[in-house]
Order: structure tokens, then sequence, then C-alpha cells
């Protein structure tokens, strides 16, 4: 079996090309990976804010078919805030409703009962409700895995526990209890669930005990990251920190760093600059750029911009699963300072591949190490790159999670002979 060519379903509530950000990159990764050696088909929501015929284009460059379907449920803000409302009388979460959509069950009743797979792989457990094994008549029922990226019901409960106003923590209160719920369901469907890190595999099992797991870290295209002779070299000044800023984590990260670290950098070296990269900054944090701070935006390339910086920051004090941004950092020659959450999941040693601070104290006192040592970024550069290179690279995470459907292939086939045998 280990040289047969798998049909793989992947089905996502999000798109995963082209990507943009940091759970595209890692669907991206994967999938395209995957392709080179087995058949891949896609299914996916699409939300409004994405061009969906891009998004086709770049799916079809290494799926056999890619079905994607508008997703209408929050179209802007206020559509979404209504939603929200509306889930606080609902036994199900505000995601199972944001991402209820009948038509995506049609297509995968017509999808599946015509065609047979070996394995349907979820993104994120917000779908794992839909009727996912079915086949065609006479074939056997595909194998179902999850790909969690994070452990959803904690990153709601973390977001209360932060959330400055009653209304939010009620809301995220009552909204984790049923996405835990709904989380567990999923976990106890699935064939497998893949993880990001030891310690989110951990939590899967600490919810279902009977889980069967693997860990299939975050990683970055390495051949594409990477020093170029092209580009600039650090100015030894500039400090960068990129992603996604619509997202909770990334925001309180940034404000974080501005408020409570950023003012002790430039007090000990005013000729210091930082940028923030990231598509969709709210208003709170374009209201951060000064003198100083460069609020960006999305930029389509970000090698030239890691490249020229001193140090990549990952101030992170949320979230789950582990950083793409670390690891296209480290795959970069980059110099990084992180939270030890933002560094959670990443087997990184710290004074060699990467610097961890927690406090604002020592975190600043990082970053202006790196500013006034040149020779002391290059050497965490290069070990990071060489890290990067040896263990977070797309092809070996892709070749893991090849092995883990297998696995769980293999397993399934044998109980069915053993069933077989005990009848006759």
């Amino acid at each position: 079996m280990t040289s047969q060519r798998l049909r793989i379903l992947y089905l996502s509530h999000l798109p995963p090309s082209p990507p943009r950000f940091g759970a595209q990159a890692r669907i991206h990764g994967l999938m395209t990976n995957l392709a080179q050696r087995h058949d891949l088909t896609a299914i996916s929501l699409v939300d409004p804010e994405f061009d969906l015929e891009d998004c086709r284009r770049a799916m079809q460059e290494y799926c056999r078919e890619v079905i994607l379907l508008r997703n209408t449920n929050a179209r802007n803000l206020s559509e979404k805030r209504i939603l929200q409302i509306r889930s606080l009388a609902s036994f199900s979460s505000f995601e199972r409703l944001l991402y209820s959509a009948p038509e995506l069950q049609d297509q995968l009743d017509t999808l599946l009962c015509r065609e047979r797979f070996d394995v349907v792989n979820l993104e994120f457990p917000y779908l794992a409700h839909l009727r996912l094994r079915q086949s065609p008549p006479g074939a056997p029922t595909p194998a179902f895995v999850i790909d969690t990226h994070e452990i959803a019901y904690d990153l709601v409960r973390q977001f209360g526990r932060n959330a400055k106003t009653l209304g939010r923590r009620v809301y995220s209160a009552l909204d984790w209890r049923k996405l835990r719920r709904e989380e567990r369901r999923a976990f106890r469907s699935a064939d497998g669930i893949c993880a990001c890190s030891v310690a989110d595999a951990g939590r899967v099992r600490e919810e279902v005990p009977s889980a069967r797991t693997v860990v299939i870290p975050n990683a970055a295209d390495v051949d594409y990251y990477q020093p170029r002779p092209s580009d600039s070299p650090s100015d030894g000044r500039t400090v960068l920190f990129f992603g996604l800023m619509s997202t909770l984590p990334n925001i309180d990260a940034v404000t974080w760093f501005v408020r409570a670290i950023w003012p002790r950098i430039v007090a000990d070296r005013p000729e210091a600059r930082l940028r923030i990269l990231g598509g969709h900054p709210p208003q709170s944090v374009r209201d951060l750029a000064g003198p100083r701070v460069e609020v960006a935006g999305f930029v389509e390339d970000l090698r030239p911009h890691l490249a020229s910086a001193t140090a990549l920051v990952v101030p992170l004090r949320l979230g789950g699963g582990t950083r793409l941004k670390i690891v296209e950092g480290m795959a970069m020659g980059k110099a990084v300072v992180s939270t030890t959450l933002g560094s959670e999941g990443i087997e990184a040693v710290a004074g060699r591949d990467i610097l961890i601070a927690d406090e604002p104290v020592a975190f600043a006192a990082s970053v202006i190490r790196l500013l006034d040592d040149p020779t002391l970024a290059q050497q965490l550069g290069s070990a990071a790159r060489k890290l990067a290179v040896e263990r977070y690279a797309w092809k070996a995470a892709a070749a893991t999670l090849e092995r883990f459907f297998r696995e769980i292939l293999a397993a399934r086939d044998a109980a069915g002979s053993k069933a077989g045998g005990t009848k006759s």
C-alpha cells in the first residue's frame, strides 16, 4: 500500500490558496506537497474578503477538482455581529452558525457518492457535523481526519478572559462551552487528529483519551524563504512584526509590544524603527503608527522585508498551535525574539536558535542585544535557518501526514479482516 496513490478530499471553511496568512499557509504547504504523490480534490467555503476566481485558479494548479462555495452568512462586520447575537439563543456555537451552508452538504453528498476517496481531511473542526462518511455503492467509506490547527474552544476562552468589556466576556463564556462540546464530538468522530504541537496533541487526548493523534508541525517553504544575494542586508535598526492583523492574538501582540516594550527600546536606541506588516489592520492597530512605527498593511512578498530587518519579534500572549511567522522568519535566517507562548511547539533552543522573553523589560533587552550586536544576530539567524531546513520544511511535514493517513487506512483494513475472519 505504500506506493498506492491516495485519493484525498480536502474540506475547509476557507480557501488555502493563494496563501495570505498562517492557516492558509499551513493547508497550502501540506496540500501542494501531497499533490506531488496523490490525487487531491478540494471543497471550500469562500468568505467575501477572498477573490473566488483567484482562489480557484491557484488551487487548480495542484488539485484534480476544486469546488468553491461563497459563504454569505457574514458579508460584513454588522452581519457578523447580528449572527453573534443570534448565537446567544442557540445551542450551536457562533462558529457553527457562521459556517453553516446547506449547499455545502449538497455538494458533498453528490461528490462522495460519485467518487471513492481514501481520506477526507477536514481543516479545523467547524464542519465536522457534516455527513462525510459516504461513498459510491459497494466502496468502503473514507477515513476521516481532522487537522486542528489549534484548540478552538481554548482560543475563544482565552479571548474571553482578556476581553475588556463585560458583554464580550459573557459572550465568550457561553460560546467557548458550546464550541468545546462540538469540538469533543468532532474529535470522537474522527479516525485521526493532526495537531501542530506536542502540547496541542496532549490537549486533544485530554478531551478524548482514545483519540489517535499525530504532530504535524507548522513549517515553511524553505526553498522560497531563504536568504538571497539580491536582497538588501539587515539595516541594523529595523524590528519587524508580521501576521494577519484582523486576529485578536496579533492585535494584542503588537499593541502590547508598542505600548509596553517599544518605548524601552527607543529610549536606549532612538534610531530603531518598527515595521508592522499584515492585512486588515483595525483602526486600533493603525493608530499605533508614529515617527518610529510604520503600519504597512499587507505586502505581496515578505522576503525583502525580512531580509532588511535586524530582528523578527513575536510578542504573542494569546493563541495556540505553532507560529508560521517564526518558522518562516527562521527559514530566512532571521534572529527571532519571542514569548514562550509564541514559540510553543517549535523545538528551538533558547540562546542558540531564538531569544525568549516574557516580560517587557527582558523582551526589550533581547531586542536591544540584537540591535547592538550584528554578529549575535547573524549567529542566531544561521542556527535558525539550519533548524528550519532540518525540521520545519513542508516536504517533511507532508511526508509525516502521508504516513499517518496510511497507518489509519492499514489499521482499518486490519480491523476489517479480523472482523471478517471472526464471522467465518
